[in-house]
């Protein structure tokens, strides 16, 4: 638990800061950071941290092993060249404490209609306590957060004892492959710590994430003898009500889940993209659809996968054209798997006496039908691997937005955590 004196200084410290850390979050959130465009703010924080004093590095995805890892997802729509990680490292002489990785993702997802957004959605617009804009909660909240937070405690006069990696990183919203290849470029710590918006709360579980396109190929005919060619996209329609069928069975099994069994329909399956025909006058004929569908923890991603394909080949045997002409499956994003970060880590108990000092109540903890980086350290690594972030609205939506109040009691509450976890020592008089 934090010394409160500590506390007190570190408070003051954030306090002091905290419109240069608005400032900052309002920055960032002004780069469209959409898939294979995130490299401009990559290397705005990239300058940013190597001019508050931190060993830099900066490094694309195809730089690094990650081809040859296990648990790398296929990225056949973004060029792994061109996406750009950054690994900020506080090196500490002859540490004491237990080393950290600071992490959070960059990336954001379409913005969707602008006429939609009450304000633009790249802006940065403070009102009334929120910060508006994509990806402003989902997590450039937290990734200012953690930034902060070791900007606190330099500001108080004091460093880690012990090594710090703070990692912005890609492809979190499409593959995770940007958290895999700083783990394939050798980065390691005690624990991990992905300050995701989730409200000031621990993530417990999270589930697996797949994603796959299916594509139906056929005949076009004048619509006047639509009887005498096929339709592609009633077809395609055919393929996505099996696949709710098969997600209704995923979810009526989930009952009897350790985690999941108390929300309800956590197995999630959408049908997020659909493209398909030439004309309105001819029938289709090619229509695709590029889904995402969650799979529990604990489920073998293989398994999930077979599942998928097993559903769309039965598919056929209900639509007169799919029974003669197999529709393909493509897998090209997450080949995720669930996670649980089991109760009882030391990480976790560090964490959750510093919210109950910063917050005055207990940390909870969150079951999420959604999937984050953790997986990797806590899975793969061996790795206590915390999820505990700001809150906010709106993540993937419309008029997304973060709450500053929550922003300045998480960042104390990650200065906090560090402080403890990894020691501090007094900085040395300039």
């Amino acid at each position: 638990m934090p010394d409160p004196v500590l506390l007190d200084r570190l408070r003051a410290a954030v306090e002091a800061n905290f419109d240069a850390e608005v400032a900052f979050l309002q920055e960032i959130v002004r780069f469209p950071s959409k898939r294979g465009q995130e490299a401009p703010l990559q290397d705005w924080i990239a300058r940013d941290m190597a001019a508050r004093g931190y060993a830099v590095d900066r490094f694309t995805i195809a730089e690094t092993p990650l081809a040859a890892h296990a648990k790398a997802a296929p990225m056949i729509e973004a060029d792994a060249a061109a996406s750009v990680q950054v690994v900020a490292t506080h090196r500490a002489a002859n540490p004491t404490g237990r080393s950290l990785i600071l992490q959070g993702h960059i990336d954001v997802v379409p913005e969707g209609p602008l006429e939609m957004w009450t304000h633009p959605p790249y802006a940065g617009v403070v009102r009334d306590g929120w910060l508006y804009g994509r990806g402003a909660n989902d997590m450039k909240a937290g990734v200012a957060c953690m930034i902060w937070a070791m900007q606190a405690l330099r500001s108080a006069g004091l460093e880690p004892a012990a090594d710090v990696h703070v990692q912005t990183v890609t492809e979190e919203e499409s593959t995770g492959n940007g958290a895999l290849a700083t783990l394939a470029r050798g980065y390691r710590a005690a624990a991990c710590l992905i300050p995701e918006p989730t409200g000031h709360t621990i993530t417990r579980a999270h589930t697996g994430t797949l994603w796959f396109r299916f594509r139906v190929r056929g005949v076009p005919v004048h619509v006047a003898q639509a009887q005498q060619g096929t339709n592609a996209i009633l077809s395609a329609m055919h393929i996505i009500q099996a696949l709710q069928a098969h997600t209704r069975e995923l979810n009526a099994a989930a009952r009897s889940d350790r985690w999941y069994s108390g929300i309800q329909d956590p197995i999630k399956f959408n049908p997020g993209i659909i493209r398909g025909g030439d004309w309105a006058s001819s029938t289709p004929a090619w229509c695709e659809v590029d889904c995402r569908i969650g799979l529990l923890p604990g489920t073998e991603v293989s398994d999930a996968m077979a599942a998928v394909e097993r559903c769309i080949e039965q598919s056929r045997a209900g639509d007169n054209f799919l029974a003669n002409n197999p529709p393909e499956v493509l897998w090209h994003g997450f080949q995720a798997d669930g996670f649980v970060q089991e109760p009882g880590s030391e990480a976790e108990a560090v964490l959750g006496a510093t919210h109950a000092q910063v917050f005055g109540a207990p940390m909870g903890e969150r079951i999420t039908t959604a999937v984050n980086d953790t997986r990797y350290y806590g899975l793969y690594y061996d790795m206590p691997a915390l999820c505990y972030g700001p809150s906010g609205e709106g993540n993937h939506g419309f008029d997304e937005r973060t709450s500053l109040e929550s922003l300045r009691q998480t960042t104390l509450c990650l200065a906090g955590f560090i402080a403890d976890w990894c020691g501090t020592r007094e900085l040395a008089a300039p």
